[in-house]
């Protein structure tokens, strides 16, 4: 049985990917995320259900992770892939109530503690290679005004990336990260109605505009970038490591 971590399992990109990893019966998935009632409901979607396992807990905090890893008695477990995908966005400003420090430590130190407390559990897997996939954003890529935190973290989500791709190598680990787009979930949802509600707009008015940005004109569904997802950790590809991975519709090229 292959195992498989995914953060931020509780809804959008994450719930899609639990949902597409589950169609393989020899999958089982550890589904972490802040709370435990949105990650039943996402176990709620799955076939197999006795063969996934909830665990709600901060991702920053790596005595959680010991304390679950040591509640499932961890030894055995076939851990072939995480995929780091927890974080939270908007905006930041400098003063009283900045947001800067919540955004770096839940989307950086987050993203690394998962995969440093996962690790030893990659290694020791029976696949010949594993793997890690990291969401980062196209927001890596180019600067929004106000998003200086989410901005600051998602870029340093790439050099994460290419560092431990060297670091992993020789234990066949490969390391990826994932650069979306405009991705139809709550998140995305909130930032285009803060955008309407601040140039006065309505809703859809505010999302015509930030599509028409898009080369492609659309947003992402989250069942498409969780497809892509688990084709990069399937083992149908062992070639592709340290890279960061363009899905936003030509909201980026190269």
């Amino acid at each position: 049985m292959k195992t498989y971590v995914v953060t931020g399992a509780g809804s959008g990109i994450g719930r899609a990917a639990c949902i597409e990893f589950a169609k393989e019966n020899d999958v089982a998935l550890i589904l972490v995320g802040r709370h435990q009632s949105t990650l039943h409901d996402t176990l709620a979607l799955l076939p197999n259900k006795l063969q996934h396992k909830v665990a709600a807990l901060d991702v920053r905090n790596a005595e959680h992770w010991q304390n679950f890893f040591k509640s499932i008695d961890a030894n055995n477990l076939n851990l072939c892939g995480v995929f780091a995908n927890a974080g939270i966005g908007g905006e930041n400003h400098y003063g009283e109530n900045d947001r800067w420090e919540e955004i770096l430590t839940i989307n950086l130190t987050g993203t690394y503690t998962t995969i440093m407390e996962c690790l030893p559990y990659l290694k020791a897997a029976n696949d010949e290679y594993r793997h890690i996939v990291i969401t980062s954003s196209c927001l890596a890529r180019f600067g929004v005004p106000n998003y200086t935190a989410y901005c600051t973290a998602k870029t340093g989500l790439l050099g994460l990336t290419r560092s431990m791709a060297l670091q992993f190598a020789s234990d066949k680990i490969l390391v990826n990260a994932i650069c979306p787009g405009w991705v139809e979930t709550e998140m995305a949802k909130a930032g285009i109605q803060k955008l309407a509600d601040r140039q006065g707009q309505e809703y859809e008015q505010s999302f015509a505009e930030q599509m028409s940005y898009v080369p492609l004109n659309k947003i992402s569904q989250p069942k498409e970038i969780a497809s892509f997802v688990k084709y990069i950790m399937s083992n149908q590809q062992t070639s592709i490591t340290g890279q960061a991975l363009d899905i936003n519709n030509g909201s980026f090229m190269i």
